[in-house]
């Protein structure tokens, strides 16, 4: 039987929006939650995202500024395209 190897802190970054929805199947699922367990950084990452998710969900979209909206979708297309 074959090992997995651990799984590294780029991964992870990579896989936690499937983790988060519940996605990854149960090898992937299983690496990156003992990666968590040895991972201080990375669990205060998720910890993180978890805090970021729920403070946005809250928010309205009508409530939102029409330029702060648009300054913020800029900075993840420039984020999600430096990786």
């Amino acid at each position: 039987m074959m090992r997995s190897r651990p799984l590294r802190c780029e991964e992870m970054v990579e896989l936690v929006t499937a983790y988060l929805e519940d996605a990854l199947d149960a090898d992937d699922r299983a690496r990156f939650e003992t990666h968590l367990h040895g991972c201080e950084g990375c669990a205060a990452y998720l910890d993180q995202l978890h805090a970021t998710v729920g403070t946005l969900g809250g928010i309205r979209e009508e409530h939102l500024d029409p330029v702060y909206r648009a300054r913020l979708l800029a900075a993840f297309a420039e984020t999600a395209g430096s990786w």
